[in-house]
């Protein structure tokens, strides 16, 4: 099949770029004709590697110029979204693709409207709620409920819309054209963690979502509990410089290191006895993927979406109650003196992991891209 996938750079390396990648490599590896149009990549290089076979169109939109502003961004933004619906209908009538996936972006508004002969499929990497999560005031609290309502009525102009947890598609509600498709673990490892160490893991983006400010709060509250540990939390952004004056205002310099993102990660997931994840909000965390694979036990806020499709609270780690910092803290102490504990619920860990196995996700996939 020929297949288009939609979305405004590659070159980030954010979690919706790696499992495009992942998705759009599998299919080329199984024959397909897979091709990945842009708006913003602005010449750069894909963060992640690429098939040689896949072919990449960027569309020079640039949407990107305006952010920050609201004001220059909604006089901008008309004129983009002409541009852009002009040179994909081009793009796409010269490519004749058999389907077409949007993963809701910019184009999301009019691609269903493309008259080129292509099933429109879109897919979302976000929960519903995300734009309301973030608590912005103002017009932007505006604009963020009006985009919210606008996007319920958008995914039901598409053949199918994909999301990928059971609880994100219950918020969107019963919706006839809505499927569940979870992104795959992104590596089957060879060997699991031996949970010996005595360190928790933290990773991703130092930014409000992923709370590694109430982590740190946590990781105080428990106090001698927490004594010969070390939290590693990996990951970069732009909370760093204050994230870094909260371990000195805690006093936690001694047991909490800001590590920056790495490019061998499998060595830090390796060398560690516990994964923690403390977001505010989420879509599907690779890392709880991952830290599955690697036999990894898990404490979690139980945040939208994602935790509650992964996690089995107490037999693969522990869901918390969204801000219940205290019950947090008495499960992780409770794993770190607890080493039976850690191993069981790390053997369950791997056993879950095979639900997102990528051969079992991608013939999800394809079964969709067939239409059965």
């Amino acid at each position: 099949m020929k297949m288009v996938y939609l979305i405004a750079g590659t070159f980030n390396s954010g979690g919706m770029e790696r499992v495009l990648a992942q998705k759009a490599n599998w299919l080329s590896a199984h024959g397909h004709e897979v091709s990945i149009v842009t708006t913003d990549q602005r010449g750069r290089t894909s963060y992640f590697a690429l098939d040689s076979k896949i072919r990449s169109y960027d569309l020079g939109i640039n949407y990107d110029e305006t952010n920050g502003s609201l004001l220059r961004k909604l006089a901008a933004f008309p004129i983009k979204q002409r541009r852009h619906r002009q040179r994909l209908t081009e793009l796409l009538k010269q490519l004749h693709p058999d389907v077409v996936v949007c993963m809701f972006n910019n184009d999301a508004p009019f691609v269903y409207k493309i008259q080129d002969g292509s099933r429109k499929i879109l897919e979302i990497h976000f929960s519903k709620n995300k734009k309301l999560q973030y608590h912005r005031r103002g017009l932007w609290a505006l604009a963020d409920r009006w985009r919210t309502w606008q996007e319920e009525r958008i995914v039901r102009k598409y053949e199918r819309f994909v999301v990928l947890t059971k609880e994100d598609a219950a918020l969107w509600g019963n919706l006839p054209n809505i499927t569940v498709i979870p992104n795959s673990r992104t590596f089957k490892p060879t060997c699991q963690a031996d949970l010996t160490q005595k360190r928790v893991l933290a990773i991703g983006r130092y930014d409000y979502q992923k709370g590694f400010d109430r982590l740190l709060n946590i990781w105080h509250l428990m106090g001698e509990r927490r004594k010969g540990w070390t939290l590693d939390i990996y990951g970069d952004g732009p909370l760093r410089p204050m994230l870094q004056q909260q371990v000195l205002e805690l006093g936690l310099q001694d047991s909490v290191r800001l590590q920056k993102p790495s490019s061998n990660i499998q060595d830090a997931y390796l060398s560690s006895s516990i994964f923690v994840l403390s977001s505010r909000y989420e879509g599907l965390p690779m890392v709880l993927l991952e830290a599955q694979a690697y036999g990894m036990p898990i404490v979690a806020f139980a945040c939208q979406c994602g935790p509650r499709d992964v996690i089995t609270d107490g037999r693969d780690g522990y869901l918390i109650a969204e801000n219940n910092d205290a019950m947090f803290a008495q499960h992780l102490a409770a794993l770190m003196s607890n080493k039976p504990l850690r191993q069981a619920m790390g053997q369950a860990a791997v056993k879950a992991s095979e639900d997102f196995a990528e051969e079992r996700i991608m013939q999800q996939w394809e079964e969709l891209f067939k239409g059965e």
